[in-house]
């Protein structure tokens, strides 16, 4: 595969189980390398980074949300131990995690068990977002971090991330055609290659294995709205 991510694009990632979706995302942060070829950022080859270097420009929420043990604000603090109080409120209204988080009676200050285990699924995975946010990262790589959201509350981190992210590089897997189709560019991954890129209207012109995707998740009428 040989495709190029532009500064500030939102690029949706989607494909079939094991098309190769994580390991792809995961060669950014080097949690393995390439066996040939190189991911470069800026230029310059990751394997050229220190590691501190390369992944403090990178936000990561994994497939699994996992929270540590502390309180919200240790949480969020994980990735910015300097981050002030507006730019943690600001990661949790992007996250769509303000007005839960601000409803606890210690706000912010509120315990957080081990694992999490005290918070909703979609909770945890809108918190794991806002940690991600905080310190604004250059790369923001969502690994399928939405999949235990309800449609509005997915639609509405969609919106916010797209209006209050400007400048940062977002990448987003996901299994929903839904949840990338309005991205600046969309990547299909089909058995460990590239399927096709473009637009969701491109896609489906051009590219089967998308247009299936479509098709089985979103009626016609909705698979041809823009």
């Amino acid at each position: 595969m040989n495709f190029t991510i532009l500064r500030g694009e939102t690029v949706g990632i989607i494909g079939g189980t094991g098309s190769g979706k994580s390991t792809l995302i995961n060669l950014i942060p080097r949690f393995y390398d390439v066996t040939s070829g190189a991911v470069l950022i800026d230029g310059v080859d990751v394997r050229d980074y220190s590691f501190s270097e390369l992944r403090g420009q990178i936000g990561m929420v994994p497939q699994e949300a996992v929270l540590f043990s502390g309180t919200i604000e240790s949480n969020l603090r994980f990735g910015c131990l300097n981050a002030t109080d507006e730019e943690m409120k600001k990661a949790l209204k992007i996250a769509q995690a303000y007005e839960f988080v601000s409803a606890l009676p210690q706000g912010v200050h509120s315990p957080v068990n081990q694992g999490g285990k005290n918070f909703s699924g979609g909770q945890k995975q809108r918190l794991t977002i806002a940690r991600a946010l905080v310190g604004s990262p250059q790369i923001l790589m969502l690994d399928d971090s939405a999949s235990a959201l309800d449609f509005a509350t997915d639609a509405a981190l969609r919106k916010s991330i797209q209006n209050e992210t400007s400048g940062i590089t977002v990448l987003m897997v996901s299994q929903r055609a839904s949840t990338i189709r309005r991205a600046d560019k969309i990547i299909v991954l089909d058995d460990g290659e590239v399927a096709g890129i473009g637009t969701h209207e491109q896609l489906l012109d051009s590219c089967d294995v998308y247009r299936e995707i479509c098709l089985s998740q979103l009626s016609r009428e909705e698979v041809g709205k823009k």
